[in-house]
């Protein structure tokens, strides 16, 4: 399926959930859709810092890293506010911290480090021959099918596109026991400005945050492709981090493929992979999740 055109209505254009408002010198506002009901989207709250962070470096330095904890749930109803430290600025790399406020309260803080580019020799864990996305359903349209009422309030951030790989899809490795795995297709469902390599990086922070928590989680859940978390499960994003190796764009496929080695103390770990279509590794994330099961009759 093409990308969705810039102005069909039902679709919002992706680059207006990484917008931010410049309110003074390293201070900036934004605001972020729900994730979860009454919940702001950690992934948005992760990209709009990253965005703060990267309007106070100077150009011809590259994001390579970020690590984020989500400290209390914002509300989606509220602005952020998106403070920014700048740690320092060095020949090579440069460091920003960002804190991420609502109502007097920090909900969330963000270190990045930027350098430039250089060169040296490279090496890559090579990508599953896995079926392309093109080969695979829209979740969407079920997901539409299945709840048309609450797919229509929502309808509105469908500014990305998502393909689920099965388990028994050909090319994809074995599962090891105790490691559940989960392969997606991701990218921003319109198009990004050509001239903004901040806005890829951005981008790609937002969608990492949708997959890695179910991820986490499948151990506990009785199907893997679904739209969210069954209501028996509590999951809720602690820290997220992030490495970005090669270039990329997040408006062009990618796969996602992700792997949980552990869960334990009411917590899982998932970690991912990004590959593009030409098999080149652009990016890794890892995510520590909140995993709780909600008990009755206690």
């Amino acid at each position: 399926m093409d990308q969705a055109a810039p102005g069909d209505d039902s679709v919002v254009p992706f680059i207006e959930l990484l917008r931010i408002e410049e309110l003074d010198e390293n201070l900036f506002r934004g605001r972020c859709h729900a994730g979860a009901p009454m919940r702001a989207f950690g992934g948005q709250v992760a990209a709009q810092a990253l965005t703060a962070a990267g309007r106070t470096i100077d150009e011809g330095r590259l994001v390579h890293s970020l690590h984020g904890y989500f400290l209390r749930p914002g509300d989606p109803q509220r602005p952020i506010v998106y403070q920014v430290d700048r740690v320092r600025d060095g020949l090579s790399y440069a460091t920003r911290r960002v804190t991420a406020v609502q109502r007097g309260e920090v909900i969330f803080t963000l270190s990045a480090s930027f350098k430039r580019a250089e060169e040296s020799d490279g090496r890559q864990r090579t990508m599953p021959p896995v079926p392309g996305p093109e080969d695979l359903p829209d979740p969407f349209l079920a997901w539409e099918r299945a709840d048309p009422e609450d797919y229509a309030k929502s309808a509105g951030f469908r500014a990305l596109d998502m393909r689920f790989l099965p388990a028994d899809a050909p090319g994809m490795p074995p599962e090891q026991p105790g490691v559940p795995q989960q392969f997606v297709w991701l990218r921003t469902g319109t198009p990004l400005p050509d001239d903004d390599p901040l806005l890829q990086v951005c981008a790609l922070t937002y969608l990492s945050d949708l997959t890695l928590a179910s991820t986490a989680a499948l151990h506990l859940q009785p199907h893997r492709f679904g739209r969210r978390a069954p209501n028996r499960l509590l999951l809720a994003s602690l820290d997220h981090a992030m490495w970005f190796h090669r270039p990329f764009r997040a408006d062009e496929w990618l796969l996602f493929a992700q792997r949980s080695p552990s869960a334990s103390d009411g917590r899982g770990l998932a970690h991912g992979e990004f590959y593009n279509r030409e098999g080149v590794l652009v990016a890794s994330a890892v995510q520590e999740t909140l995993v709780r099961e909600m008990r009755t009759g206690r």
